[in-house]
């Protein structure tokens, strides 16, 4: 199998400085020698053993072992036919006392709906369409130009009109929040954390997966969406 991982990305991440970690680091859907499959890798360091456990192998601690990359603590493997959408963990074998557990993929892109713990494999699939917004957005952020942030927690901020417990999603609240916050003469939208939490409670401070906004609202595309291009993609 060919690494993802460069001599590069080794150094830069030893030192601590490497700026793209999301693109070795977790899960990445390829075809290796004509099959496909994903590679996974995690950094753990006071491992003996890491192997992936998904639903393509029925959970089977013992069929997908990873390998260690030189003296990184990142272990790495191929996987055929775990592709996207798969449910995984990684099963860690401590060299303390042999203790065992599963955990979710920090780097994972993408996570089960909540009180489900597995992380998901993922392949986006969006274009963005912000060209005009991105060529402009250094006049607005200048240090002359005025500011005004909205601070929103996107579960309590609206709920369905049809079901007041029920959260609304990515798609509906993007045209609906930029509205609001247009119509008041706000400039920013803050929002607090959005990334994947196990506990609803703690408005999402208790993060466990960094690249992987919550599924409460949605898939990843959603999130990338805006009240103007906000199309679910023939794959979703």
């Amino acid at each position: 199998m060919t690494s993802l991982f460069t001599s590069d990305d080794l150094h830069y991440f030893s030192e601590g400085t490497h700026g793209s970690l999301s693109s070795v680091l977790g899960s990445h859907p390829r075809t290796v020698g004509g099959v496909a499959g994903t590679s996974f890798s995690v950094w753990a360091p006071n491992a003996e053993s890491v192997s992936v456990i998904g639903d393509w192998n029925g959970w089977d601690r013992g069929s997908a072992p990873l390998a260690p990359v030189a003296a990184s603590g990142i272990w790495e493997g191929f996987v055929p036919g775990a592709g996207h959408g798969a449910r995984y963990k990684y099963h860690v074998v401590s060299h303390n006392g042999g203790y065992r557990v599963d955990k979710a993929d920090p780097l994972a892109l993408c996570a089960e709906e909540p009180p489900l713990t597995a992380s998901v494999v993922w392949q986006l699939d969006y274009a963005w369409g912000d060209d005009e917004w991105m060529a402009t957005r250094g006049a607005r952020n200048a240090l002359d130009a005025p500011m005004s942030v909205y601070e929103v927690h996107l579960g309590s901020w609206r709920r369905s009109p049809d079901d007041p417990r029920k959260v609304l999603g990515y798609r509906d609240l993007a045209p609906q929040l930029v509205e609001h916050v247009t119509r008041l003469g706000f400039t920013h939208v803050e929002l607090l954390p959005i990334m994947e939490h196990p506990f609803y409670g703690s408005w999402g401070y208790q993060t466990t997966g960094y690249f992987a906004p919550t599924r409460r609202y949605g898939d990843p595309e959603g999130f990338m969406c805006s009240s103007t291009s906000c199309t679910r993609p023939a794959s979703a």
